[in-house]
Formats: structure tokens, sequence, C-alpha cells
């Protein structure tokens, strides 16, 4: 099977997310890394923090308003085409993303706003979307 042929099941995660840059020598910060889910990746520009919005104080400069559609893994690390299996579909739609991936699986985190338009173009591609809530 063509991996643009795949079908996965995603979740959509309850909370709203929020992404922040900090500076490169920047320590991760506690307010983000005391959540359940948090995402941490220092470069030598950038120190980038994903985590709920509602640990940010507003002060802090941030993209706001983030939802996450978890794909249900594991796979393994020498799998070829899960991205792209479902962010070709986003992309016809309109919908921009920002893409985490783990050990076990991967996470797309979409504007609020983009949310359903997400989930409808994952949908229409015969994909399977979960929601944990509804909003």
């Amino acid at each position: 099977m063509n991996e643009h042929n795949r079908l996965f099941t995603l979740t959509v995660l309850r909370e709203t997310l929020a992404i922040v840059r900090l500076a490169a020598d920047a320590a991760p910060p506690s307010w983000a890394t005391s959540s359940e889910f948090f995402s941490v990746t220092r470069t030598s520009d950038e120190l980038s923090v994903v985590c709920p919005a509602d640990r940010i104080a507003d002060s802090i400069a941030a993209e706001r308003g983030w939802r996450a559609l978890k794909v249900k893994g594991p796979f393994a690390l020498s799998e070829v085409g899960v991205l792209a299996a479902l962010t070709a579909n986003l992309a016809a739609s309109g919908v921009s993303l920002f893409a985490i991936s783990t050990f076990d699986t991967d996470y797309l985190l979409v504007r609020r706003e983009q949310l359903d338009n997400a989930v409808a173009a994952l949908q229409s591609a015969g994909h399977r979307v979960d929601r944990e809530e509804i909003s």
C-alpha cells in the first residue's frame, strides 16, 4: 500500500495549547514542564515550548489557540509516510499545522479556528477522528 493511502485513527486532545519561542540559552520553564502534555525543543537558534495555553502568563509572547490531534500509535521509527499520509489532506484543505513527533507517535497541532476543517479533511480522506471533547 502506498504511504499516502494509509488510514489512521486520531484523537483531538482537550486542551488548548500555545507555542512559545524563547532564547536559545533559556532554561526550560517550570510553568511548561509541569503539565501532562508539553514539548520542549532546543536548537542553536531557539528554545521552542508547546504547552497548555493557560500555563503561560499574559506577559509572555506566545502563539495561543492551538489544538492537538494525536495519531494512534505506536509506530516504528523506521516507518515511512505517516506524516505524509496526514499532512497532504490538511494542506489541500488550507489547514496549516505544527507537527510534534515522539518516540511512539505524532501530534498535529492546528489552529483552534481550523480544527473543524482539519477534522473534516482527515475524515474525508478516510481517517478516523475521535474527540475527547466537542469544542
